[in-house]
């Protein structure tokens, strides 16, 4: 556990949806002396197929978050909250990409007030526009106030329908696995079942392990890799290139900034 030593006190957890955080980092939460749980969006995205059932977006979205409440109590976990902006109460789900100035400014919000010793979020890895834009948001973060910033991952889409599940692609930093406790895994059992409108999909989220590092020096200029991203084979309304041309844009806009006299 000596190369996690980093993100054992008080960490802040950016993810992008809840159910993110138990399944990447149930068992590290368990171990953290203060984790500070901080939700990006509000979990519920714009298409009725994802809501329908709940009479409407915004009844889904309160439900995600009560579930989200309820799975980390179930961990200890009690600094849970979710991203505020100026314009917005909240950024919808699937749309961070498309708000990161706003997204970005609420995240140092955060930082300013709970001063974290060290920042953890999910893989760049082309799962979904929101996991990649935490990791943008984080790293340029850690990047601007030299803070910690560690990763870890969710799912990736590799060859047509083939999906890896919470394993890093690879890079110069090494990762670091966690094998849980018994209680611990017991507990993080139970914070995925907390999330009950997700029916079985986190059944295979299940792992014995868990993966981290710290966050490398990704080109978000460009797609995490060169096949297919997982959002696009599910032909979702953004494709890669556009995320990173937000990316790049936001960069280049702070760049531009940087350089007024």
């Amino acid at each position: 556990m000596h190369t996690l030593a980093p993100l054992l006190g008080r960490t802040l957890i950016i993810v992008a949806h809840p159910d993110d955080e138990a399944v990447t980092c149930a068992a590290l939460m368990q171990r953290m002396r203060e984790p500070h749980v901080l939700f990006c969006t509000d979990g519920a995205p714009l298409d009725p197929y994802f809501w329908s059932r709940y009479g409407s977006r915004e009844a889904y979205s309160r439900l995600r978050q009560k579930e989200a409440r309820l799975a980390l109590s179930h961990l200890g976990v009690r600094n849970v909250e979710f991203l505020r902006t100026p314009s917005v109460e909240h950024i919808i789900d699937q749309q961070l990409f498309r708000q990161l100035p706003e997204a970005i400014e609420g995240v140092l919000q955060v930082i300013r007030r709970v001063r974290p010793q060290a920042l953890l979020t999910l893989a760049y890895e082309g799962t979904h526009p929101d996991h990649d834009s935490c990791n943008f948001i984080t790293s340029v973060i850690a990047r601007e106030h030299s803070l910690p910033a560690w990763e870890m991952p969710v799912y990736k889409l590799f060859h047509k329908e083939e999906r890896k599940f919470q394993t890093l692609m690879s890079a110069p930093e090494p990762a670091t696995l966690l094998h849980p406790t018994a209680g611990e895994i017991s507990c993080k059992r139970q914070a995925l079942a907390a999330y009950a409108s997700q029916g079985n999909f986190l059944v295979r989220f299940d792992s014995v392990e868990e993966t981290f590092r710290p966050v490398p020096e990704y080109d978000y200029a460009r797609p995490p890799h060169e096949g297919m991203l997982n959002y696009e084979a599910w032909q979702w309304s953004m494709t890669g290139k556009q995320v990173c041309a937000a990316f790049e844009a936001y960069l280049n806009s702070r760049a531009a900034l940087e350089g007024t006299p």
